[in-house]
């Protein structure tokens, strides 16, 4: 069971929120006023995500992001972005956030953000003493397009980052939430060839249109070759799929506000946040994710 902490001034937004929530029972949700109301719950019960607004008395959503990071830094924090604000949510994602959710899709898209993030923040650290050896690992997959499969595969990636010492348990979130963006780019878009701007539609034909190539040749033949790479420095992914590519340069720039609702290009900000370097091949249809060590300031 885990715990989501929602954080909003409104009494009515809390309960919008928490019906929006509360339909998975897999959920408990708990509920705080303003940033400072936040913390005091986190001192009594630390949750296992936090959803925030941004504007609130005492401590906005910004504020409560630092103050998270510095003392609760393996929790993740989800940015409610109000209409107006999307130059706040970049700038949140920036600091630490794990992703953000407008207002306006909630909806629609809260509870698939909540699922993936959880995911990606779950804790399965596991004290190896052959990893203290280690001074390098190349991993090669060939994955069947099914997103059932997507956890498990960036669980593993980001078990390996973190035996390595390339990322925290802080950022092992983040870089799980890019990988996860990244692997479900390159089985809907790339090997099904389903569109994003398919679900600014909002009538069901997003999900309908990947059900439907899921069990149709060719593209269910179809797979995601990757490439992990780790080493001291730095963990390499080479995500590749079969599909037929996209113009890289007619991606829109999701951190542009007028994009940042849209559905299309959303996975691009995230991915490019949350990773040192990312990079495409000619065609459009593999990416290389870099994320370097930090070094000690």
């Amino acid at each position: 069971m885990s715990q989501i902490l929602v954080v909003d001034d409104s009494a009515v937004e809390r309960r919008v929120l928490g019906g929006i929530l509360g339909t998975n029972p897999d959920w408990t949700v708990e509920f705080a006023g303003d940033g400072a109301e936040a913390l005091d719950h986190c001192k009594l019960r630390e949750p296992d995500l936090v959803l925030t607004d941004f504007n609130m008395p005492n401590m906005d959503g910004l504020q409560l992001l630092m103050k998270l990071k510095q003392h609760y830094s393996h929790v993740p924090v989800i940015i409610a972005t109000a209409e107006g604000s999307e130059e706040l949510a970049v700038t949140a994602l920036q600091q630490g956030a794990a992703s953000y959710v407008p207002k306006t899709l909630m909806a629609r898209d809260l509870n698939r953000v909540v699922d993936t993030v959880l995911s990606a923040s779950q804790d399965r650290r596991k004290t190896e003493s052959v990893f203290t050896s280690l001074i390098c690992q190349e991993l090669r997959f060939s994955f069947p397009t099914d997103r059932r499969l997507v956890g498990a595969a960036v669980n593993t990636l980001q078990d390996f980052g973190v035996r390595f010492g390339i990322f925290s348990d802080r950022e092992r979130t983040r870089v799980g939430v890019a990988l996860e963006e990244a692997f479900l780019n390159a089985i809907i878009h790339g090997n099904l060839g389903v569109s994003s701007r398919l679900r600014d539609a909002d009538d069901g034909s997003y999900e309908k249109l990947i059900a439907l190539r899921m069990g149709k040749a060719p593209y269910c033949e179809r797979r995601v070759k990757v490439l992990a790479k780790f080493s001291p420095g730095e963990a390499r992914f080479v995500i590749r799929d079969q599909g037929r590519g996209f113009d890289v340069s007619k991606l829109p720039d999701p951190t542009d506000p007028e994009n940042m609702a849209r559905a299309h290009g959303r996975g691009v900000l995230l991915i490019r946040t949350f990773m040192d370097e990312v990079r495409y091949n000619t065609r459009g249809n593999q990416v290389t994710l870099i994320k370097r060590k930090k070094q000690p300031e």
